[in-house]
């Protein structure tokens, strides 16, 4: 429809080549849009994009090939990241939740708790102000929500914190393996931290306690993702889940043995999901 604008390569350019061109080139073509409601790049302003390309149709190929095989690397780590998360889900809901080594009921010893009880420390969020350009850098990765999108560690993010913006705001650093969880507008996606970073005040961030296993609290707070949703919607269009009514949610504590054995199973396979995650970066 007239939503696009269709490039057809002729005889000197090599079809994928042209693709990652045109890929490479994406932000300076939205840059060219105009449009108040709904940008738009007219036809003869894509005709006129000024671009750089080899002359040798075999040089392009070989570009166009290379850049191809890293995709598809990429991709084939997406496939298998997805593939370790649900194995390591599958070990978390035998135990967990269908309780097989206990004979299909919940150990007695075990306690019910809060988020409260499995967490160090819960951290809310805060942005520093951007007035001040020296706060801002590319020391500490700065998460906020578009961020977490799909994301089972936050290896990259928008925006990055000088070391001046994170000291000011020091007490809302989070260690590796934290677990960010988004309590307003998009509520209840679960990422956690590649690095030490610090989150935006839209998302609530849970430091483990010593002897509970970022993993296990990671899919505990996937299966409350729609429990996120519906208590911070209460009335309103927006999703806003405050750090009181999140440190309150109710969990299971499994005993501290339980819980490094699970560890011990499951932490080979999310360092091979971090390991994945950085090589696509």
């Amino acid at each position: 429809n007239q939503g696009f604008k269709s490039v057809v390569p002729n005889d000197d350019i090599d079809p994928l080549f042209l693709y990652y061109l045109l890929k490479y080139n994406k932000e300076k073509i939205e840059n060219m849009g105009s449009g108040t409601t709904f940008k738009e790049v007219s036809g003869s302003t894509m005709k006129n994009i000024n671009v750089r390309l080899p002359i040798d149709k075999k040089e392009q190929i070989t570009i166009a090939s290379i850049l191809g095989a890293l995709d598809h690397r990429i991709e084939l780590n997406h496939t298998i990241n997805k593939n370790l998360e649900e194995q390591a889900y599958v070990i978390f809901k035998s135990w967990f939740m269908d309780f097989d080594p206990w004979g299909g009921r919940m150990p007695a010893f075990w306690q019910g708790g809060t988020i409260a009880d499995i967490g160090q420390n819960i951290v809310c969020g805060k942005t520093p102000s951007t007035k001040r350009e020296e706060y801002y850098g590319d020391d500490t990765p700065f998460i906020t929500i578009p961020d977490m999108h799909s994301q089972i560690y936050v290896i990259k993010t928008a925006r990055y914190l000088s070391l001046k913006g994170k000291k000011s705001q020091s007490t809302k650093t989070l260690p590796k393996n934290s677990v960010c969880v988004s309590c307003i507008g998009t509520a209840g996606l679960v990422s956690l931290t590649a690095y030490e970073s610090q989150t935006n005040q839209q998302i609530n961030s849970i430091v483990p306690r010593n002897g509970i296993s970022p993993y296990y609290i990671y899919y505990v707070m996937k299966g409350l993702s729609d429990t996120i949703q519906r208590l911070g919607s209460s009335g309103s269009t927006i999703v806003n889940m405050n750090k009181t009514h999140f440190a309150k949610l109710d969990v299971i504590v499994p005993d501290t043995e339980t819980m490094q054995k699970f560890d011990y199973d499951v932490k080979p396979l999310f360092d091979l999901i971090l390991l994945n995650q950085i090589t696509n970066t």
